[in-house]
């Protein structure tokens, strides 16, 4: 698959979810939650400012993003589902 995402853009793809609860109770996939977790596969070029230079993307490809539940668009490309989002909609970067 290959995108490039214009401006500040950032395309991810969903981490997997947990399988099992706390509790060891093992969720069917239609009671699990889609994660809110996911690792960047391509990232745009930065916004353009007034002062025709471009804002730096602070998050770089290959590294784990936390993102909001109702933030970025879910597209499927190349059969492979990815969620389109821009770089303020990510909350953090964690290891």
């Amino acid at each position: 698959m290959s995108i490039k995402p214009l401006g500040d853009r950032v395309v991810l793809k969903r981490l997997a979810s947990e399988q099992k609860t706390a509790g060891g109770v093992i969720l069917p996939d239609s009671a699990q939650e889609k994660p809110l977790q996911g690792e960047v596969i391509a990232v745009g070029s930065g916004k353009l400012l007034e002062n025709g230079k471009r804002s730096q993307i602070e998050v770089s490809v290959g590294q784990k993003v936390l993102f909001g539940k109702y933030s970025g668009t879910e597209v499927k490309i190349d059969g492979q589902e990815v969620v389109i989002l821009d770089q303020k909609e990510i909350l953090g970067v964690y290891e």
